[in-house]
């Protein structure tokens, strides 16, 4: 190779050489663009996550949102807010008030051995029924499943008396009852399925709509303030003319169907 083909060899080679140095340099320069960029758009992502969080965070929840919510009276209720719900024939003399929280064992147990007999008590004329629904199981036990049943049954209550009767038997029954300590009444869906045990609520769409909907939600929580500022505290709870009705024992609501019969015989004769 002669000395000048030698010289042109290096020049191109270092020619070729710069080029592949500024091809690499360009390249190390896109990619460090490309991870500054992606960096950024990460940061803002975190940024916008945290604050899109802390916005949910401070947003009240659903039962607090309802607070403020249209209030919606249910048929066949009366009263302030549509609280009070009383069943009967219009010639008893007197009303026997029921105070029950949707989520209590104890209520269950009371309405699947005495429900039936007030239902009857109630359809022969010897006394009307007044509901007071209580939801402090919900705080106590944490969960919305005593909020959302009083909910329904305020649904149950627009279709007919007969029918928030028998939807409340549903509601306690040993079929469907859950344990205390599971929020199974949260769920519409759970609350749909007993109410199709429901002959008047059975695919009844006006039903279904106002539970998915929460159409009765701000009148469950007027409805749980009843029972907060009344002088009880306890579920269940049988009040006849502003007194207790009790069992033998003078204290405890009757749970058996004699006790019962005992106690609300001595109530209407007082």
């Amino acid at each position: 190779m002669s000395k000048r083909n030698s010289q042109a060899a290096k020049t191109a080679a270092r020619e070729r050489l710069r080029a592949e140095r500024e091809r690499q340099a360009r390249k190390d320069k896109v990619k460090r663009q490309v991870i500054v960029a992606c960096s950024l758009v990460g940061v803002l992502a975190i940024a916008g996550g945290i604050g899109y969080a802390v916005v949910q965070a401070n947003q009240p929840d659903h039962w607090e949102a309802a607070q403020d919510a249209e209030l919606v009276k249910p048929a066949n209720s009366s009263g302030k807010n549509g609280t009070t719900v009383v069943i009967g024939k219009p010639e008893a003399k007197k009303t026997l008030e029921l105070y029950e929280d949707p989520r209590c064992p104890i209520c269950a147990t009371f309405e699947q051995s005495v429900g039936k007999t007030i239902d009857k008590d109630v359809e022969d004329g010897k006394y009307k029924i007044r509901f007071v629904g209580a939801s402090f199981l919900d705080r106590n036990l944490t969960g919305e499943g005593s909020k959302n049943a009083l909910s329904a049954l305020g649904a149950a209550l627009n279709v007919s008396p007969e029918a928030f009767l028998a939807y409340k038997s549903a509601l306690y029954s040993a079929e469907y009852h859950p344990q205390e300590s599971e929020d199974k009444f949260k769920d519409d869906s759970y609350l749909i399925k007993i109410a199709n045990s429901v002959d008047a609520l059975k695919n009844n769409k006006q039903f279904r709509t106002a539970v998915e909907d929460g159409t009765y939600d701000r009148w469950a929580l007027e409805m749980s303030k009843t029972f907060d500022e009344s002088d009880v505290n306890g579920t269940p709870t049988l009040m006849m003319d502003g007194k207790k009705v009790t069992g033998s024992d003078g204290q405890s609501t009757p749970m058996t169907v004699d006790e019962f019969n005992t106690a609300i015989d001595k109530a209407l004769k007082a």
